[in-house]
């Protein structure tokens, strides 16, 4: 389908980690910006390639304004990524398309465990989710969110998702870290997959979202499905 594009403005970045950035993209000519949580959307970027668009997920939950956060990782052999670190600034303006996507939707029943697997930028959806369920009072039995990734220093969103499980009943926050050999971390270590393992022994009733790099949401397909759970409880969004 074709997609419109807005002209948006970045109105702020913030640097997240050494290689992570969150943008933040105002639409002048929109009051509202809709979108649902899980939406992405398409930054049309001045590159020399046959393809000039990348999709990002939308990691600011709809609150009735017309600024949409992305959280984006700099990928160096890539064209769209250095673009965006090393030529976008505060005032830069870019081609911006409507919300497009179906990932947290239908939403969920309240009544079975949610979980949340995700590696890297991938948790962007399931912040969106997790701020738009607190906004409009939603309550849901457990949420497990499950982010792996290498070091604690790439832990994205760290104090807000600690603040997240102070405010919102059933939320459990847990890192995997696969690299990380400071005694300081007293984390789990290791990969996503021995944490929802784990805790999902019991086969009890859940569905489960998974988003980030290709090889972690195929291995996760493959475990949950061993573990018994029926092709339907699995959602995904992979990122190459």
């Amino acid at each position: 389908m074709p997609y419109h594009f807005y002209t948006s403005e970045v109105i702020d970045i913030i640097d997240e980690t050494p290689v992570v950035k969150r943008f933040f993209f105002r639409i002048p000519e929109l009051e509202n910006f809709n979108f649902s949580p899980g939406q992405f959307v398409m930054l049309d970027l001045p590159i020399v390639s046959k393809i000039t668009t990348r999709s990002y997920s939308i990691a600011s939950a709809p609150d009735g304004n017309n600024i949409v956060e992305l959280v984006i990782s700099l990928n160096e052999q890539g064209l769209g990524t250095p673009y965006l670190f090393n030529e976008v600034k505060i005032g830069s303006k870019l081609p911006l398309s409507q919300a497009a996507g179906k990932f947290m939707k239908p939403p969920v029943p309240i009544d079975i465990d949610i979980c949340l697997v995700c590696t890297g930028t991938g948790i962007a959806p399931f912040r969106s989710f997790l701020h738009d369920a607190i906004r409009n009072n939603i309550s849901y039995k457990n949420i497990e969110l499950i982010f792996g990734t290498r070091y604690e220093k790439d832990v994205l969103y760290k104090k807000g998702m600690e603040e997240l499980t102070r405010t919102m009943p059933g939320l459990r926050f847990t890192t995997v870290l696969s690299r990380e050999d400071s005694p300081a971390y007293t984390g789990k270590k290791g990969y996503v997959h021995q944490v929802y393992k784990e805790i999902y022994a019991d086969k009890r009733p859940a569905m489960f979202f998974l988003c980030g790099w290709k090889v972690m949401i195929k291995e996760a397909q493959q475990h949950i499905l061993e573990m018994g759970y029926d092709k339907k409880q699995i959602k995904f969004e992979l990122y190459d």
